[in-house]
């Protein structure tokens, strides 16, 4: 599956990456939903699936250039590429204009969900009765996820490594978002918070030959719990892909039916007009993270008044992301055309 590619297409899987990163980063948005409506869905998921027995053994031989050209090696460090950088950068813009202009970035990736349900369905012309059953059944499926209740937070090591398993589902599964169902599963702050802060920590301190973090147990807890996070995340992108890539070649239209229906459910979860409700102690308290911030419970979702500029605006940022998806949707096809 190693293709030529030329310095623009490496530039673009790096920009692809960064977006499928800055995706999976918001609680609601799926990276899955980035990879199909940008055409490399299927290239990824074929892709994690090589990273197989197969391809351990030729690591573990030391055979370098044969493992990275059997797992597709410049598609997926290009990709992964993008999606560090992200990390690092157009995430925390993001963090940055969800706190300070939260209702129009919400319309904004509503837009572009909408978007992506046109341009996916629009092409696909095997519609009957077993591809909509399987698309109400997506739909349904996307929607139940939205309502749910979260659980509370839980740092069992197994239970964090399950975590992990799921939550990287929204890298392969377009419309289920990874940092949503971590939010349900009760361990976003946890795993995505202050694991992470503690992680930075320990690197800042690393770096300045300061290892006293090794006598706080509370930080090597959460380095810990950071570790099994990344290795259920590894173990749940390996194993997903392969049971998506033996879906794709067995049964390719019915899967893309649900994936349409699953996205058009998750409309749910990214509606703007919604209030936070935040978790609470027994006592009525507001509960914080480690860096003062409140822990979100779950979103408590209302109609807009139509009376309001704030609404119209929204609107228009919503229009913006169907013209942003159809728009790199349009891209794509042209440079596939030339």
């Amino acid at each position: 599956m190693q293709q030529t590619r030329t310095l623009t297409d490496k530039v673009l899987l790096v920009l692809k990456g960064l977006a499928m990163g800055a995706a999976n980063k918001v609680p609601g948005v799926s990276g899955g939903v980035v990879a199909f409506v940008a055409g490399f869905y299927e290239e990824f998921i074929y892709s994690l699936q090589k990273v197989n027995i197969k391809a351990f053994k030729l690591l573990i031989s030391g055979r370098f250039k044969s493992f990275y050209q059997y797992i597709n090696g410049k598609f997926l460090s290009l990709l992964i590429l993008g999606m560090l950088i992200s990390y690092f950068s157009v995430s925390k813009a993001l963090d940055y204009l969800i706190v300070h202009y939260e209702l129009y970035v919400w319309s904004a990736f509503f837009g572009m969900i909408i978007g992506s349900i046109y341009y996916i369905s629009k092409d696909f012309d095997e519609w009957d009765k077993n591809s909509i059953l399987f698309a109400i059944f997506g739909i349904v499926a996307g929607i139940a996820i939205s309502f749910l209740e979260p659980a509370r937070e839980n740092d069992n090591l197994w239970f964090v490594f399950v975590c992990g398993m799921i939550s990287v589902s929204g890298m392969t599964l377009p419309g289920l978002s990874g940092s949503f169902i971590l939010i349900l599963l009760g361990n976003y702050v946890l795993l995505l918070v202050d694991s992470v802060n503690a992680l930075y920590d320990t690197i800042a301190e690393i770096i300045m030959l300061d290892f006293s973090f090794t006598g706080e147990p509370e930080r090597l807890r959460m380095l810990q719990v950071l570790i099994v996070f990344a290795v259920g995340s590894l173990a749940g992108l390996v194993s997903l892909s392969h049971l998506l890539g033996y879906v794709l070649k067995k049964r390719k239209k019915e899967t893309f039916a649900v994936i349409i229906g699953f996205i058009t459910g998750s409309l749910g979860v990214v509606w703007p007009w919604k209030e936070k409700i935040f978790k609470i102690n027994a006592a009525g308290d507001t509960l914080i993270d480690r860096e003062g911030n409140k822990i979100i419970d779950n979103y408590d979702r209302y109609w807009p008044s139509f009376e309001t500029l704030e609404t119209w605006l929204a609107i228009v940022f919503i229009i913006v992301g169907i013209f942003i998806v159809l728009g790199l949707a349009w891209y794509e096809n042209r440079k596939s055309n030339l």
